[in-house]
């Protein structure tokens, strides 16, 4: 149990990951100090429980708790009396940054029908791109009429792409992409990322590169066959409802857009909520600020005065996450 004056706005360590389609944009756009001067960083977890990751809160009286230990020793003061029975063992939610400076591979993750299948975890996941080069694309779906044998095909050829559809991204767009659906993120984009707690990626085609080691990096084709969707609805940006981008079974997406002095408060006591600052910067609670790049958690049992958020810069986007 945690006493609720003990709790405040919380920030965690990032977790970066080194991806040969990477950059070091994270450095040049959000001022961050990568583990290396070297290598391409494409991946920086922001929010994680994992057994093999684990976000950290670096301030304040709960620094060095991890996330697992919030959920599982205070999940009622942090996240609320609502998610108590929650059958996740972890935070069921994983939010990243990606920097995509090549091509991600075309790829396909398991949904929840298909998941316990292949042995794998169900991931659907939501990007919001915050920054493009010229011609930015993503690749989310499948060309109409084709079909698994052609789709095996393509595999064997190296034609995959052919048969994905694209769509031209700018910053502000968000596109949800269900498990099971063919995708990649294309070259010259950086996205927020919010996701299951998943770590299972089947890849179909890898543009005929070569691994950080060298070596191609392994494809999972068979798998890749047993989870995607061939029927599929192919995705489409969201269409905003007022402030809502995103309203599915596994979380929801809020935007906020604010002018310089504009004061918001964070309705919805008794659930937490997840803040990611898009652009600009805001303050809460006697003048501690946070700017674009940064993620923090609004507790559960956090009284009024510490929900408020003010923009202190011309102009700021912040992102708000809930289950």
């Amino acid at each position: 149990m945690i006493a609720s004056h003990e709790l405040s706005v919380l920030q965690f360590a990032p977790i970066y990951q080194e991806r040969v389609w990477g950059g070091r944009n994270l450095e040049r756009l959000y001022g961050r100090h990568l583990p290396e001067a070297g290598p391409p960083y494409g991946e920086s977890w922001e929010i994680c429980d994992r057994e093999e990751a684990q976000s950290v809160v670096t301030a304040g009286p709960l620094q060095g708790w991890s996330l697992h230990d919030l959920w599982t020793q205070a999940r009622n003061e942090v996240f609320g009396f609502a998610y108590a029975g929650h059958s996740s063992p972890r935070f069921p939610l994983l939010i990243k940054i990606l920097d995509a400076q090549e091509d991600l591979s075309m790829q396909v993750h398991p949904d929840d029908a298909s998941a316990a299948g292949v042995g794998g975890e169900a991931k659907s996941e939501a990007w919001y791109v915050t920054h493009t080069q010229p011609g930015a694309t993503l690749y989310a779906g499948m060309r109409p009429g084709t079909t698994s044998e052609i789709f095996r095909q393509a595999m064997v050829e190296g034609s995959v792409a052919e048969h994905a559809l694209s769509l031209k991204v700018a910053p502000g767009d968000c596109l949800a992409v269900p498990g099971g659906t063919l995708h990649a993120i294309g070259a010259g984009v950086v996205i927020f990322e919010i996701q299951q707690n998943s770590d299972t990626t089947y890849r179909v085609f890898d543009w005929n590169r070569l691994g950080l080691d060298g070596k191609p990096r392994a494809l999972h084709q068979e798998e890749a066959m047993k989870v995607l969707h061939f029927d599929a609805e192919p995705p489409d940006l969201q269409k905003p409802q007022g402030g809502r981008l995103l309203d599915w079974p596994y979380f929801k997406i809020d935007r906020w857009e604010m002018t310089k002095f504009e004061g918001r408060s964070v309705i919805g006591r008794s659930r937490f909520k997840i803040g990611a600052v898009v652009d600009g910067e805001i303050s809460w609670r006697k003048g501690n600020t946070m700017k674009a790049g940064d993620f923090f958690l609004v507790p559960a049992c956090l009284g009024d005065e510490q929900r408020q958020f003010k923009c202190t810069s011309a102009r700021a986007t912040l992102l708000w996450i809930s289950l």
